[in-house]
């Protein structure tokens, strides 16, 4: 599971398999027990959610939002 980056105690990461055929450009957050998945295009999007609050949803949107020039250059060496 690479991970992209940690900010927080939150781990950004996708894993090394991540369907077939491929699912598009999206990145796992993992804290604890509680994780959530996030497209990345068109916009920063919620695929799914277990267990974070919808304040550290809303952060982790942000967050990802920032970053995701870096989340796509990561996707994109590891799966080139």
């Amino acid at each position: 599971m690479p991970v992209v980056f940690r900010y927080n105690g939150f781990h950004f990461h996708f894993f090394a398999n991540e369907g077939n055929p491929r699912e598009p450009v999206h990145v796992h957050v993992r804290r604890g027990r509680d994780n959530a998945k996030f497209w990345l295009w068109p916009e920063v999007a919620l695929a799914y959610n277990l267990g974070f609050s919808p304040a550290t949803l809303r952060e982790l949107s942000m967050i990802i939002e920032g970053r995701r020039g870096q989340i796509e250059r990561a996707w994109n060496d590891f799966f080139s």
